[in-house]
């Protein structure tokens, strides 16, 4: 347990340095996740979405949910969570007829619930995270060229495991 620990405070020390000397938006990259998750011995796979021709990092014991046609229509190509269902990862690809990241992030800003709207990029890709607080959820969302968006949410934040795995999957978000 300490050492996982030692892994954790590692990782928010290294995350919080990215933060504190980017001159522009914080950036996040893979590379950087994995000697971490390696040496703490989290395993995981990667999961690609062919609609998007992006992968995605799911920790182990992330069980893909079969889609309903309800949730194909609301966008969701993606949904993973324990058998307890004690947490939850959904990748959601929608269509919001060309809006840019900016468009986005003023939509969001509208949204009440919607907190620490924040730009910054992932693997190269220009992103922003948002949190809904009430929902104990963080979100990462793209806009593609074809003028959609796809958002990553992961349920629940604030426990520091929870927020070390959570981290890893947003790092890991890259073209396949």
């Amino acid at each position: 347990m300490k050492k996982f620990l030692c892994v954790v405070m590692a990782l928010c020390l290294m995350l919080c340095a990215t933060a504190v000397l980017a001159e522009e938006a914080p950036a996040l990259n893979w590379e950087d996740f994995e000697p971490i998750m390696e040496a703490s011995g989290v395993t995981g796979e990667f999961v690609s979405f062919d609609e998007i021709a992006v992968k995605i990092w799911i920790p182990d014991g992330m069980n893909a949910a079969e889609l309903t046609q309800e949730d194909i229509d609301k966008g969701f190509i993606g949904y993973f969570a324990p058998e307890d269902q004690s947490a939850s990862l959904s990748v959601v690809y929608v269509d919001t007829e060309g809006m840019t990241l900016e468009e986005y992030g003023e939509t969001l800003a509208a949204q009440e619930g919607v907190t620490g709207i924040e730009n910054g990029t992932v693997n190269g890709l220009p992103c922003i995270s948002y949190e809904i607080p009430e929902q104990s959820s963080v979100s990462i969302a793209f806009t593609t060229e074809a003028g959609y968006v796809l958002e990553v949410t992961c349920w629940p934040v604030g426990d520091e495991n929870a927020n070390v795995l959570w981290g890893a999957v947003t790092a890991s978000i890259q073209p396949e």
